[in-house]
This record gives structure tokens, C-alpha cells and sequence, in this order.
């Protein structure tokens, strides 16, 4: 009979069904760990957990491959961005202290606990944290002490090197600098100037502000919230590094700034019937941008007319079935957008 060799329609959405309520969420971006991901619970109680898990493309379904303890929920999950998988098999979670793991299956295990007050085993939590792409010795974390604090990691890829007693990777403050006036809730590294050098953050008093790590002395405000509502999060556009887009508490839009115009946004997205909680922008494009939010909606915006306003988003997934916590899209798989609501992971195929 005629059509029966014809290969079986690959599925737009894969689903997987966590036993908790999820909020963060990350992608793997090694090149042989195709379709990985981590997710962490969120349970407000101290026993939270991470899962590492992948899908079979066989069978078209997730399966956990790694399951372990994390004290308080994760605020942010991040893999090392090793795109060549030339560094260990690092993820990073950030919490009362950042935490830097060694993926294993079944065995996940803790490499080292960083805490930026070595005078008491008192940490301000943590917001967030990003993982410099350029640099993956760098991570930058920002906290509720209205603090970021620069890490230089020492990942110990000795060639051969057989895995004996102890951990490989350690950590140490490369500098710390108030920031903000008050807490601190995302800080992200720019691709600019080579990329390693610097970063922006937003906290509670409204601000973006920018930074060089080669003159910390002092910092530029490029946007301020006009109601001086706190910014909640921050992403750089990941092909030009003038851009970046940032949210603010409870607001059904999401900013788009220039760096080379400060102070006024170039576009406004608001096409959000409820609070937009999360941004991710295209991996492999300048002008694609998503946003999700508590309107149980995913949307995809194309921003190339800009500064002409821009009126609607060129694509819309509402079949979420709660509000959509996070969002990440793949940087090694930029046909995928995963979200997360409830207790579902989905990735959709744009």
C-alpha cells in the first residue's frame, strides 16, 4: 500500500508532568544532551527539589534522569553554557546560597556552596544569577542585600583526569558592589565589548542599571520605572547587544530598551491581559522576542519595526492550563520554547 513508509508527523509540544509545582527551569546546552532540561520545585517549605530530565525522541516522552534535594525553592537554574562540552557537566542553582552540581544518572552530586559572607553562615537569599556565556569561569549573583556579587569558579578540567576523592570545582568572590538602593532582583551579562566585562541589573527601586567590571566605580541608569514600580527581571537580546527588554511588578507589559537611548523605552509589548512573569529572547535572532504570563499565554513578538510601535505578537500559544511562571527558550534548540505552569513543563515548537 502506498503511504505507509511515510515517517510519523513530529509532535509540536512535548509535555512533562512533574510530581510538584515547578518555577525554575533551564535548558542543557551540550551538544550531545539534546532535548535535557533541569527543573526545581516549588514548595514553601525548606525541602525543595531539583530534577534533571530528558525526552526520547523515540518515544516521544520525558523521563527523570537525575532527582535531588535542594534546600528552599531553586530561584533560578542555570547549566554551564559549554556549547563545545569541553567543561564538566556543571548546573547551577541559586537559593540561600549559589550551589554549582555535577550532573550525573542517577547521581547528581553538590560540587561546592558559595556564600559571600564569610563572616557568618548568615546568607541574604538570593534572586537570580546568570552564568557568563564568554567567560563560564564568571557568574554574577544578585540578592535581596541590595548587593551582586561577581564568582570566579576554578572548574578543574585537568585532561584525564580520574575522578578521585574531593570536588573539582571551587569558587571565589572576584568582587562585590552595592548595586541598588534596595533589593536586587536579576542581574544578566552583556554581550557587548567582547562580552565578559558586562552586566546589567533591575531590583526594587526601579531601576536598570549597567556595570563594567573594569570601572566599578560607577554605574549608568538606563531606564527608571516612571511609577518607580520594582523591576523584576531583565534579559539581553542575544544576537545585538543594545538591546534589552525588562519587567515590572504586576504589569501586563514588557519594556524594551536601547542602551544607546537611556531612559526611554523603544517598545512597549502589551498585549498581556494579566501580569507578564517571564522573557526570553530568540537565541538565533535579533528581533524575536517571547513573553508569558498569568494570562496562561505565550507570545512571540517580532520587533523589527521598531520604533514604530508594535501592535500584536506574530505568534500565540493559549493553551496553558495555569499561569505560565517561566519561560526559557533553547539555546542550542531555537525551533523549542519550554514553559512552565502548575505542575507541567511543556516545550512548544515555534
Amino acid at each position: 500500500m502506498a503511504g505507509l513508509n511515510v515517517a510519523p508527523k513530529r509532535k509540536e509540544i512535548y509535555k512533562y508532568e512533574a510530581p510538584w509545582t515547578l518555577y525554575s527551569m533551564n535548558w542543557s546546552v551540550r551538544p550531545d544532551k539534546r532535548f535535557r532540561l533541569a527543573i526545581g520545585s516549588f514548595v514553601e517549605e525548606y525541602n525543595n527539589k531539583v530534577q534533571v530530565i530528558s525526552l526520547d525522541e523515540d518515544s516521544a516522552e520525558f523521563s527523570a534522569k537525575s532527582t535531588f534535594d535542594h534546600p528552599y525553592p531553586t530561584t533560578k537554574i542555570m547549566w554551564i553554557p559549554d556549547a563545545k562540552g569541553v567543561f564538566p557537566d556543571l548546573l547551577a542553582t541559586s537559593g540561600d546560597y549559589l550551589r554549582i552540581w555535577k550532573a550525573g544518572e542517577p547521581d547528581t552530586r553538590l560540587e561546592c556552596l558559595l556564600n559571600n559572607n564569610k563572616n557568618s553562615d548568615f546568607c541574604a537569599p538570593l534572586t537570580s544569577f546568570d552564568w557568563n556565556e564568554v567567560e563560564p569561569n564568571l557568574i554574577g549573583t544578585s540578592s535581596i542585600d541590595t548587593t551582586c556579587t561577581i564568582w570566579g569558579l576554578e572548574t578543574g578540567q585537568v585532561v584525564g583526569r580520574v575522578g578521585g576523592p574531593g570536588n573539582c570545582v571551587s569558587g571565589h568572590v572576584k568582587t562585590q558592589l552595592i548595586a541598588h538602593d534596595k533589593e536586587v532582583y536579576d542581574i544578566a551579562f552583556s554581550r557587548a565589548g567582547g562580552g565578559r566585562d558586562m552586566f546589567a541589573s533591575v531590583g526594587a527601586d526601579g531601576s536598570v542599571r549597567m556595570f563594567d567590571l573594569r570601572h566599578l566605580e560607577h554605574s549608568t541608569i538606563i531606564y527608571e520605572d516612571p511609577q518607580h514600580r520594582p523591576l523584576l527581571r531583565l534579559a539581553w537580546n542575544r544576537q545585538d547587544p543594545s538591546y534589552l527588554a525588562t519587567i515590572s511588578m504586576d504589569a501586563c507589559e514588557v519594556v524594551i530598551l536601547d542602551v544607546r537611548v537611556p531612559c526611554t523605552p523603544v517598545a512597549r509589548l502589551s498585549n498581556h491581559r494579566a501580569c507578564v512573569n517571564g522573557i526570553a529572547w530568540a537565541p538565533h535572532s535579533s528581533c524575536h522576542i517571547c513573553t508569558a504570563g498569568d494570562d496562561h499565554q505565550a507570545l512571540i513578538w517580532d520587533i523589527q519595526q521598531m520604533p514604530r510601535a508594535i501592535e500584536d505578537p506574530i505568534l500565540a500559544y493559549t493553551a496553558a492550563e495555569g499561569e505560565i511562571n517561566q519561560i526559557q527558550w533553547g539555546a542550542t534548540q531555537p525551533d523549542w520554547i519550554a514553559i512552565c505552569y502548575n505542575r507541567s513543563l511543556e516545550i512548544l515548537r515555534v
